[in-house]
């Protein structure tokens, strides 16, 4: 039987069409979380919305299932073979990856925000003991003081960040019994040299007390955004002084933000390390906070209450001080992966 010429035409383009689709399908054979395990590459997929972000070398690429299109550090468009989802895995093409291999070698044409200083502030020293508790255990009677607490914790935590981040400046506000005023603390901190597109942060560490004895647990204060402070240079405004009010005021609000991420991250890594042996109080805001003339993010870490025999009893245990220093080295750390994955939220001063 004779086919007419455009039946033929028809029957033609459509065995190329499935051939091209079958070509497709053969080419989306790579299992992209595999392969950005092995490519260092970080995978976010939600498979509800079938949307992902890869990640690497400071760059993202967003990308949707069945969609060509992808979207370059939330800027550029390009296009590629598009990513199909099936049987609960996500596939690509080889010219999928060789277009995320090849942009993630490219460099960034933004500036990069990194953290490059950690200042630890044990608080109170010296003359200043802070909270106490007399209990006695084993037979004898032992005197536990705020001041030696929070000492023992800030070394530790300093110890764990200089092993971890030997490219950032980590800084004790004091590393013996010494006394420190509010304001040597804070002038310590504004102090600390920095690179361009570089931040610092202040994580202060103290210990709780309440005329009500059974009081216990952790918490973590942040600077309450109802109090109003200057956190940047007025030359930043330059010339014209109506910008200096606006952008001072962006600045304390990205602080803030900044703090509130930093409480958060800190609060995990607690109640992950402590687990039962004290409670989560969550994370505050209050304006009478000690580091508020900080001009940085900041937050006042307070390990549990002296005035809770139980606590106290805690926080005289080297392992429980571990645990702690540990669980607030988790926070800083996460936090420092979020701020430097996202490019930070703020410049350095």
């Amino acid at each position: 039987m004779n086919m007419p010429k455009r039946h033929t035409i028809i029957f033609a383009s459509l065995v190329l069409l499935f051939a091209a689709a079958a070509q497709s399908y053969a080419a989306e054979s790579i299992e992209l979380l595999k392969k950005a395990e092995a490519s260092g590459i970080l995978l976010y997929w939600d498979s509800l919305s079938e949307t992902g972000l890869m990640e690497k070398n400071g760059h993202q690429i967003s990308f949707r299932a069945g969609d060509s299109v992808v979207l370059l550090d939330n800027r550029k468009l390009s296009v590629t073979d598009a990513p199909v989802a099936k049987s609960g895995a996500l596939f690509v093409s080889q010219a999928f990856i060789d277009t995320a291999e090849s942009f993630f070698k490219t460099e960034s044409e933004e500036a990069h925000y990194r953290v490059g200083a950690i200042l630890i502030d044990p608080g109170h020293g010296g003359k200043d003991p802070g909270a106490s508790q007399v209990f006695r255990q084993n037979g004898e009677t032992l005197v536990i003081r705020e001041k030696d607490v929070t000492l023992a914790v800030g070394k530790m935590l300093y110890a764990k960040l200089k092993t971890a981040f030997p490219d950032k400046k980590i800084i004790l506000t004091r590393n013996s019994d010494t006394f420190l005023s509010l304001g040597e603390r804070t002038d310590i901190a504004n102090s600390v040299q920095l690179k361009k597109n570089e931040a610092v942060l202040y994580v202060s560490v103290h210990v709780n007390a309440s005329l009500d004895k059974k009081a216990s647990g952790y918490e973590v204060w942040y600077l309450s955004p109802g109090y109003r402070r200057t956190v940047i240079d007025k030359a930043a405004a330059g010339e014209d002084k109506t910008l200096f009010p606006i952008l001072n005021a962006l600045t304390e609000e990205e602080y803030t933000t900044e703090s509130v991420l930093i409480a958060k991250f800190i609060m995990d890594g607690l109640q992950t390390q402590i687990g039962d042996k004290s409670k989560a109080r969550g994370i505050k805001a209050e304006e009478w906070f000690v580091v508020r003339n900080a001009n940085m993010p900041s937050v006042l870490v307070e390990l549990g209450f002296l005035t809770n025999y139980t606590e106290a009893r805690n926080l005289s245990d080297t392992q429980y001080l571990q645990k702690a220093a540990f669980g607030i080295y988790n926070g800083i750390s996460d936090f420092i992966t979020h701020f430097e994955r996202s490019r930070g939220f703020t410049s350095s001063k």
